[in-house]
Parts: structure tokens; C-alpha cells; sequence
């Protein structure tokens, strides 16, 4: 697929996809979501790749919808709509469901649901200069499409307060939150995002995913009284414990020397 509104680039084992509609803040339209849905579905499948970097060209991370997009909304039917919010939510939960860790990446505003993208993502940095804001209930709306990923994120006071407010907040509030990770100077993001993936790539490359496809689990396990807890736990370690790659990093600690798996 040729992407219009996005760019795409391999550096080992890293590939960074950049949104890249400067001229409207990087807002979604329905050609937008497409190519991120084909972009994370294709990423998906590759073995090769440990680490998918998200960031933005532009003077913002993402406005969210497209004024032009929501002016054809006006005129959806109730169907219409629901067809439409159907794709968004696939969008969030292809980017949601890769195996590798996904590495946002915010330098500017992020609005609406770019608040979703920012909430899949399993790690990230943002410089001291964005606003951010759930800023649908100021259109008349609500972000019912994105809070399947937020809410987990950032829990249910924070998403009751800003769901129903709208209120701006900057990178600081939102580390404290939860929604980000780390905040940085500006001068510091590129560098400090270097280090942080030269760091993610130490982790074992199965390990790393089946971290994260574990701590998704585990949410939904909680909510299951039945369920057995310390023993799905057990098995998941014992499974990995016993693995190539888990008998790799264990002898690695034990002779004092890196994991195969660590550039030297």
C-alpha cells in the first residue's frame, strides 16, 4: 500500500511510523485510518521487528478528527455513525494489539482521539510543550470511542474529571495521570527517545511481548472471580522459564555477560 498520509522507516530492528498530515495537525480522516489500520496489521507480522516508534511531523501530535471528516458526519445516519465509530475502534485496537512494544513519541497538541492513539501506546515520552485535552464534550460529543484504551490507562476518576470537562492539560498533568510516561526538555526528546530504545532493545524480543500481551490479560482475568490467578500466573512464567530465550537470559546473568540477543 502507498501511504499518503504517513511515512514509514526500518532501522534494524525498529520501524517508526510517522503521521505526516502537517497542513490539518495530523487529524484523522477516513484515508487516515485506513493506512494506520494497514500499517499496524502489517508490522504485526514482523518477526523482524521488536520496537514500533510513533511520532508526528508537524507542529502537533494530532488534532484528532478532521474538521472536513465531521462536517460529513453531520449529514450520517444513526447507521452511518455507527459504521464510522466502528472503524475508528479498529484502528485503536490494531494499533492496541501488536505483539511488539509500541513507543509514542508526543513533541506537540494532541486532541480528542489522539488521546486514543496516545493510550495504546506502552511507553511514552513528550516533551514540556503539548496541551492535551478530551475535548469532545465541548462539541456536544463524547469520547466513547477512545475510552475502551484510556480508561485503563488513566482510571476512573482522571477519565470522569477530563471526559466530562474537556479541560486542557499539560504533559506534567498528564504523566501524573498516567496517559504519558516521561517528560523532557525539547531539546532532549530526540536523544532521550534514542537511549530509551537502545534500552528496549536489551529486552528478549519474546519476552518483551508476551510482557505485554500479559499485563492485557491480566486485566481482563481480574474482573473473573472463577479464574484462577496464581496459577495462570505460574504457568506463564514456568512456559518462558524453560524457553530458549528464557534459558538465554538467565545463563547470561549467571556467567556476568550480556544476552545474545543485546548489541555489543
Amino acid at each position: 500500500m502507498n501511504y499518503k498520509y504517513i511515512l514509514i522507516q526500518d532501522d534494524q530492528k525498529v520501524r517508526t511510523i510517522t503521521l505526516n498530515r502537517v497542513d490539518v495537525h495530523n487529524a484523522f480522516n477516513d484515508e487516515f485510518i485506513d493506512e494506520m489500520i494497514h500499517a499496524f496489521d502489517e508490522v504485526a507480522k514482523l518477526e523482524s521487528i521488536q520496537i514500533v516508534k510513533l511520532n508526528a511531523n508537524g507542529k502537533s501530535f494530532s488534532a484528532g478528527a478532521d474538521l472536513n471528516w465531521m462536517k460529513k458526519m453531520i449529514s450520517y445516519s444513526k447507521e452511518d455513525n455507527h459504521k464510522d465509530s466502528l472503524k475508528l475502534s479498529k484502528m485503536f485496537s490494531t494499533m492496541n494489539s501488536i505483539p511488539q512494544l509500541l513507543f509514542g513519541v508526543v513533541h506537540g497538541h494532541a486532541f480528542g482521539g489522539a488521546l486514543g492513539m496516545i493510550a495504546v501506546c506502552d511507553y511514552v515520552i513528550a516533551n514540556n510543550k503539548p496541551l492535551y485535552s478530551f475535548s469532545e464534550v465541548r462539541l456536544g460529543l463524547i469520547p466513547a470511542v477512545i475510552s475502551e484504551f484510556v480508561i485503563p490507562k488513566i482510571g476512573y476518576s482522571q477519565a470522569q474529571a477530563y471526559f466530562t470537562t474537556g479541560l486542557r492539560f499539560d504533559s506534567k498533568r498528564a504523566k501524573e495521570i498516567g496517559l504519558i510516561h516521561e517528560v523532557v526538555e525539547d531539546s532532549e526528546l530526540e536523544s532521550r527517545s534514542l537511549k530509551l530504545i537502545e534500552s528496549f532493545l536489551k529486552a528478549g524480543t519474546i519476552a518483551q511481548g508476551r510482557s505485554k500481551r500479559f499485563v492485557k490479560e491480566a486485566m481482563e482475568n481480574f474482573k473473573n472471580l472463577d479464574f484462577d490467578y496464581t496459577d495462570w500466573c505460574a504457568q506463564n512464567i514456568s512456559e518462558l522459564r524453560v524457553s530458549d530465550e528464557g534459558q538465554e537470559g538467565m545463563n547470561a546473568l549467571l556467567e556476568k555477560r550480556s544476552a545474545s540477543w543485546v548489541k555489543k
